[in-house]
């Protein structure tokens, strides 16, 4: 009888273990791998149109006077990222005299294209503006989504790029759901020497990339973190070299010393409204909030498109 039991037990651990390593396996493929059609420039430029009608005039505007460029780069972990550019033909607002340069970062699975409606706030406002596509997105290398973590440091190094490219110490940072995870975990680093003064804005990030696995892993399929979370982070570890709890923007934002805009929709069921709450509260100094009423994830601009414009412009002494 006590054997019997014994080996059922032992059956069952065995079954568990096979069901959580085939879960984190499924788990990894589906919250980091890259979008498919992600080298698809055309689809991009035709869903950024559609959603965001003012861009065309604008896009064919810089596309005659031949403003809109792209780039390739050599990343120091030697791989090749891609990313546009758009630079200003006169400066204005920066200490040096030449327009300042906001790099505006996209989302999970995304590419810089689908996120031009933010570029053109800035380029309108006459700023230079770099739109750099993250490891795995869009046309740079890379095998699997890294939710802004190793992201940071491929930013940083694309700020010494601009600093170079636009002859510029100025910038903001600007980035939308993953983009704003990817924002707040730069924000933390200390800033290259080319940086002299710096903002950023975060619309719809999250506090970590374990909090919001563990909240889809509840919302989607109602289990709890145990075991398949903890066992997904240390694959992730093994396979891609960070774990879901090293990826904390809420940590980075701790130590942030800049001001930082923080913006999220109420009606957020993606990246919960109310992690924007503590992420306010873990920034010391100079920081503000806009929570944009009735919006879901990543709709602040589509739903309040002059008001977002106003609050950005304010937040950067342009108004």
């Amino acid at each position: 009888m006590k054997k019997g039991i014994i080996i059922v037990v032992a059956i069952a651990v065995a079954v568990l273990v096979v069901a959580t390593i085939g879960g984190s396996f499924y788990m990894i493929e589906y919250a980091l791998a890259p979008d498919a059609e992600r080298t698809d420039t055309a689809a991009c430029f035709r869903q950024l149109v559609e959603r965001n009608p003012e861009v065309k005039p604008w896009l064919d505007s810089l596309n005659q006077r031949g403003a809109l460029r792209d780039t390739f780069i050599m990343m120091p972990t030697g791989e090749r990222h891609h990313g546009y550019f758009i630079r200003q033909k006169a400066g204005v607002g920066s200490q040096e005299g030449r327009s300042p340069v906001a790099i505006v970062v996209h989302g999970w699975r995304d590419t810089a294209i689908k996120f031009m409606m933010i570029a053109r706030i800035y380029e309108l406002a006459g700023y230079n503006v770099l739109m750099p596509e993250l490891h795995a997105h869009g046309l740079s290398e890379g095998e699997a989504v890294q939710m802004g973590w190793k992201d940071r440091k491929d930013v940083l190094h694309w700020m010494t790029v601009a600093s170079e490219l636009f002859g510029t110490n100025d910038f903001v940072v600007h980035g939308v759901s993953m983009g704003a995870a990817t924002t707040m975990c730069v924000s933390g680093e200390k800033m290259p020497e080319c940086v002299k003064n710096i903002r950023f804005i975060e619309d719809c990030g999250y506090t970590s990339a374990w909090d919001e696995f563990s909240y889809e892993l509840k919302e989607l399929f109602g289990l709890s973190d145990f075991p398949l979370l903890y066992a997904t982070s240390l694959l992730c570890k093994i396979k891609y070299g960070w774990s879901f709890g090293e990826a904390s923007p809420i940590k980075q934002v701790g130590k942030c010393p800049y001001p930082m805009l923080f913006i999220h929709g109420d009606n957020d069921t993606f990246v919960p409204s109310e992690m924007v709450h503590p992420l306010y509260e873990a920034k010391q100094g100079e920081k503000e909030i806009w929570i944009t009423k009735g919006t879901e994830h990543a709709r602040s601009y589509a739903d309040y498109r002059e008001e977002y414009v106003k609050r950005i412009k304010t937040f950067l002494g342009l108004l």
